[in-house]
C-alpha cells in the first residue's frame, strides 16, 4: 500500500525546485576578453611562462580550463563578432579585422567592416530577459550606429571603431566613449575600474547582469607602467635572457610576407620585458574585477569566462611573444594563431581545477551562456554554435561538437597566408587558398604541426576536404579575387 505524500514535504520540494530554477535564470556573467594574448602566455597553460598571471591561474584553479578552444579567426574583429552573434565569420562576411585590407598574389575577398545591427546579439538576448548589460574596452565591430549601445549593451565605456589605443597612458586620444582620465592613467586599469564600479552598483540590485570587459591589452603599442617593465628587465637578466639573437629565429615560418620573398623574425623565447608587464597588468585588472565581485556578495551566482581573441603576436609588429610549441601566431591559421587560453568558472557546477580537452570554438559561447542562465535558445543565431553545458558539468561527458571550420581569405599583416581549415577529432586540414594545396596534421601526435600527412593519409585528407567544401558552399564563403593590376586569377576551390 502506498503511503500518502506529506503535503509539507511536497511544498518544501516545490519551493526548493522553484528557487533552483530562479537561480539558474538569474545567473550573472562576467566575460573577460583579452586581445592578442597567446595560449602559452598564461601560467595555467604553461608553468614555464616568463610572464606572471596569478589571478588567472587562481581562476583556473577554481574553474575549468579548455585546452583545445579556438578563436573563430586568427585576427580580432571576426572572433569578437563570432562571440556576440554565435555565427562563423564566413557566414556573416566578417572575415577580417574591420580596418584591414592587404593584397598579395591575389586580391582578398570582399568582407564587411561592421557587425550588422540586424544580428540579435548575445547581449540583446540577455537584455530581453531582464539583464543589465555593461561593456568596457575594445569594440572594433563598427563605427557610430554599430556601437555596443546599438547592439544590446546598456552602458559603453571605451568601445568604438578603433582596434587599438594610440597610447595606453592618458590622454588616450582615439579611445571613443570614455571620459578623459588624469594624464598618465593606464588604460587597462581604468577599464577594470569601470567594470568594478558597475559590479559594485549591482551589489545593490537584484537584477541579473552581464559585464563584458574587452581589453585592448595586450595589443600594440607595447607600453606598460615602468615599475613593472623594470621588474621583468631584471627577471630576464636573472634568467640570462638578454641576448636578442637567441630569442629569435629568422625565416622560421613560411616566408610569405605578402608581395615579397622576405624572411622574417619569429620569436622563439619569451623574454620581452614590456610585453611581460602588459600581461601582468592585464592579470591585475582581472583580479581587480574579481575582487569587486567578491565584495559585492554576488560571486556565487556569477559565472566567469576568460578567453583571448586570437593567438599571440610572434611574427610581426615587435614580435613580443613566443607561442612555441604551437606553430605561428596572430594572423596565421596554425595553432599558434587560433588556439586560445580559456577558463570557465560556474560556481557549483564546473568541477574546480579541471581541464577539458574537447575541441570548441568562440561561436559556442552564445548558446552555452543562454543555457547556463536557463534561457531559451535563439534559433536564428545558433546556426554554428553548440552549447558546452554538458562539458561544464562533466569534462568527460559524451559530447559530439562536430567539425570546427575556419575561413580567412585575406593576407594577414603578420605574414599569414589566405587559408581555410577544418578540425575533426584530432585531425586538422588546412587549404592554402592561393594554390589549393592541403596540409593535414594529427594534433594529438603533432601539436607543433610539423608533419604534413596529406600524402600518407590521402583518404582522410579527401574526407575532410569534402566537409570543408560543403561547409564553404553552405555559408557562402567568399573567395580570393583576381589581382587588380596583374589580373592573376585564383583557383576556383569550391
Amino acid at each position: 500500500m502506498k503511503r500518502p505524500c506529506d503535503p509539507i514535504l511536497l511544498l518544501f520540494l516545490l519551493i526548493f525546485c522553484l528557487s533552483q530554477l530562479r537561480g539558474q535564470e538569474r545567473l550573472n556573467f562576467v566575460f573577460f576578453l583579452a586581445d592578442d594574448l597567446g595560449y602559452m602566455d598564461v601560467g595555467f597553460n604553461n608553468p614555464d611562462t616568463f610572464y606572471e598571471t596569478p589571478n588567472l591561474d587562481r581562476l583556473a584553479g577554481d574553474g575549468m580550463v579548455f585546452t583545445d578552444f579556438y578563436a573563430a579567426s586568427q585576427v580580432c574583429s571576426p572572433t569578437r563578432a563570432s562571440i556576440l552573434t554565435g555565427k562563423y565569420p564566413a557566414r556573416t562576411d566578417t572575415t577580417n579585422f574591420f580596418s584591414g585590407r592587404r593584397s598579395g598574389k591575389f586580391e582578398p575577398a570582399v568582407f564587411k567592416t561592421r557587425m550588422e545591427v540586424e544580428e540579435f546579439t548575445l547581449a540583446e538576448a540577455l537584455q530581453k530577459h531582464g539583464y543589465r548589460t555593461f561593456f568596457a574596452g575594445k569594440w572594433h565591430l563598427g563605427d557610430k550606429g554599430n556601437w555596443p549601445t546599438d547592439q544590446g549593451f546598456e552602458i559603453n565605456r571605451g568601445g568604438g571603431a578603433n582596434g587599438l589605443p594610440r597610447s595606453y597612458f592618458a590622454p588616450y586620444k582615439n579611445v571613443q566613449n570614455l571620459d578623459p582620465g588624469p594624464d598618465g592613467e593606464f588604460l587597462t586599469g581604468r577599464l577594470a575600474e569601470e567594470a568594478s564600479s558597475f559590479v559594485r552598483e549591482m551589489a545593490r540590485s537584484e537584477d541579473p547582469f552581464l559585464v563584458y570587459l574587452s581589453f585592448y591589452s595586450v595589443h600594440t603599442p607595447l607600453q606598460a607602467p615602468e615599475n613593472l617593465v623594470e621588474k621583468y628587465r631584471k627577471k630576464a637578466e636573472r634568467l640570462g635572457r638578454t641576448n636578442r639573437q637567441e630569442s629569435f629565429e629568422v625565416g622560421g615560418e613560411r616566408q610569405v610576407w605578402p608581395g615579397t620573398d622576405d624572411t622574417r623574425d619569429v620569436r622563439i623565447r619569451q623574454d620581452h620585458a614590456v610585453y611581460a608587464a602588459m600581461v601582468e597588468s592585464l592579470d591585475r585588472a582581472v583580479g581587480r574585477v574579481l575582487h569587486a565581485l567578491e565584495e559585492s556578495g554576488r560571486e556565487r551566482e556569477t559565472a566567469i569566462i576568460f578567453m583571448s581573441d586570437n593567438g599571440g603576436l610572434s611574427t610581426s609588429e615587435g614580435h613580443p611573444t613566443s607561442n612555441l610549441p604551437l606553430r605561428g601566431g596572430k594572423g596565421w591559421i596554425y595553432e599558434g594563431g587560433i588556439r586560445e587560453p580559456v577558463i570557465v568558472r560556474w560556481p557549483g557546477v564546473t568541477p574546480p581545477g579541471t581541464r577539458c580537452d574537447r575541441a570548441a570554438v568562440s561561436t559556442d559561447f552564445y548558446p552555452t551562456m543562454l543555457e547556463m542562465a536557463g534561457l531559451p535558445p535563439e534559433p536564428d543565431q545558433h546556426v554554428d554554435g553548440v552549447s558546452l553545458v554538458p562539458l561544464l558539468r562533466n569534462p568527460f561527458a559524451k559530447f559530439e561538437r562536430g567539425p570546427i571550420f575556419f575561413h580567412y581569405p585575406h593576407y594577414a599583416n603578420q605574414g599569414g597566408f589566405p587559408a581555410s581549415a577544418v578540425r575533426v577529432g584530432e585531425y586538422k586540414l588546412i587549404q592554402d587558398l592561393e594554390d589549393g594545396e592541403y596540409e593535414l596534421y594529427h594534433l594529438g601526435n603533432d601539436l607543433a604541426e610539423h608533419n604534413n600527412l596529406v600524402q600518407f593519409e590521402a583518404e582522410k585528407a579527401e574526407e575532410l576536404a569534402a566537409q570543408l567544401d560543403e561547409w564553404r558552399r553552405g555559408v557562402d564563403a567568399k573567395p580570393l579575387r583576381p589581382h587588380p593590376k596583374t589580373d592573376a586569377k585564383p583557383p576556383k576551390l569550391w
